[in-house]
């Protein structure tokens, strides 16, 4: 019986080391609360992605000024800390446009995409940017990421 209970402590100390730590809000400098938009319960700053978010345009000069909305969603697991100045962020995402055969019904058929938000249908090359407003939708709530 020791054996077993030797063996499953070690097991779990090396999936210890090997779980990556999450983000901690200690860790990340929020800013202040200067922005135009800050106070307004959406975060604004493009450092974040999550159902957090607004869904209008980020801005350069919001990041580090909506403290409080972004702190308190990402406390609330509604954001993740992508860092940097948003580099990942949907400003910088070249969407196309609306005139794919399956766009504005709610999934994203874009294959540059990957997770929760997409179709489960085949992906076409002919569907790459020609689903702007799912895809976008979804890559705001936090459904999606830019496939590596």
């Amino acid at each position: 019986m020791r054996k077993v209970i030797s063996h499953i402590l070690a097991a779990a100390t090396v999936l210890t080391m090997w779980t990556p730590a999450p983000v901690l809000a200690q860790g990340i400098n929020f800013g202040d609360d200067n922005g135009r938009y800050s106070r307004d319960g959406e975060c604004d700053d493009k450092r974040f992605s999550g159902s957090g978010m607004t869904d209008t345009p980020l801005l350069d000069s919001d990041i580090g000024h909506d403290a409080t909305d972004c702190r308190t969603a990402f406390n609330q697991g509604r954001l993740r800390y992508i860092g940097g100045s948003g580099g990942g962020s949907a400003s910088r995402i070249q969407w196309g446009d609306d005139n794919g055969r399956f766009s504005r019904d709610g999934e994203c058929d874009d294959k540059r995409f990957a997770g929760p938000g997409m179709t489960d249908t085949p992906l076409l090359d002919s569907d790459i940017k020609h689903d702007a407003t799912d895809c976008r939708s979804a890559y705001n709530a936090g459904r999606l990421r830019i496939r590596q």
